[in-house]
């Protein structure tokens, strides 16, 4: 009989381990990512001081706002443009407007960009490439060309100063409908073979299989399409007139132009653009990781 060897010891050994070795950073490496850090912190408080100047002066009187608007703590805090702007300015009605609109806009740009886009990745028809370079001219254009041929469009339409001109011209955008078809190309076709045997509609199947598929590139829409209608003041200013369709922007620019007072009015005007901002900045920041780009979304879908 052989003889087993014993082990030369007693136990079990542990498996060999490779030994890691963590990277230094080299003094040049860390002075590089130094720099980059105080080149974003700089980009960041130019970005961020105009706003804290606007918080600060909100709450300053008039003089102290004209004789040192920059300056971050006011000396005397009061609160009476914030009481003004809900007592002598329809801040209120603007900000029902506002809601409004832009409720109506940012459902009516998710859904029609997303099925028009999708009928331009999936319908063959004659015309398509014509219709999606058409669309593709359309982003080139500046959107100020556009306001004295709407202007008009609404006038002869007998859509001029109503909800229904200042909503209808913006329920859908180039830009949305091509986020949305540059998705759904990237959706593979062989998804929705299995609905079109058992007899699906084409709508029923971008509506039940593929867009909620789209979602990374519908959440993209909807925070774009909100931040845009929220924001719009040229197409505002062209498609009406009365005082009661003033929204928030058309309101605020009202207050900056001297319109409803005397004087520069600088407290009284910032805290108008302070809570016009909120929304649109509560937005972005719940919804800041949902910006993403909308191809490799669709891979992960």
């Amino acid at each position: 009989m052989t003889a087993v060897a014993e082990p030369l010891e007693s136990g079990i050994r542990p498996p060999n381990r490779p030994f890691t070795r963590r990277k230094r950073i080299g003094g040049r490496a860390r002075a590089n990512l130094l720099l980059g850090y105080l080149i974003l912190i700089g980009l960041a408080l130019v970005y961020i001081y105009p706003f804290i100047v606007s918080i600060s002066a909100s709450f300053k009187t008039d003089a102290e706002a004209t004789q040192n608007p920059l300056g971050l703590v006011p000396e005397t805090i009061t609160f009476a443009a914030y009481e003004r702007l809900f007592g002598d300015v329809p801040f209120g009605l603007w900000a029902g407007n506002t809601l409004l609109v832009t409720v109506v806009v940012t459902v009516g740009r998710v859904f029609f960009d997303s099925l028009a886009g999708y009928a331009l990745s999936r319908l063959q028809f004659r015309g398509r490439t014509a219709v999606f370079v058409a669309f593709i001219a359309i982003l080139s254009v500046p959107g100020v060309v556009l306001l004295i041929p709407r202007f008009l469009i609404l006038q002869q339409l007998g859509l001029y100063d109503s909800y229904a001109g200042m909503i209808i011209p913006l329920l859908s955008t180039a830009a949305g409908v091509f986020i949305m078809k540059q998705f759904f190309d990237s959706i593979p076709v062989s998804i929705e073979e299995a609905a079109r045997i058992d007899g699906a509609s084409t709508f029923r199947v971008y509506w039940t299989i593929v867009l909620p598929m789209a979602r990374p590139a519908l959440v993209t829409l909807f925070i774009l399409s909100f931040q845009g209608s929220w924001n719009e003041l040229g197409h505002f200013i062209v498609s009406r007139q009365s005082p009661e369709l003033n929204t928030l922007t058309t309101g605020v620019a009202s207050l900056v132009s001297g319109q409803l007072g005397s004087g520069n009015q600088f407290p009284l005007q910032l805290a108008a653009a302070v809570l016009m901002t909120i929304p649109v900045a509560v937005l972005f920041f719940v919804f800041q990781r949902r910006i993403m780009n909308t191809t490799s979304g669709a891979e992960k879908g």
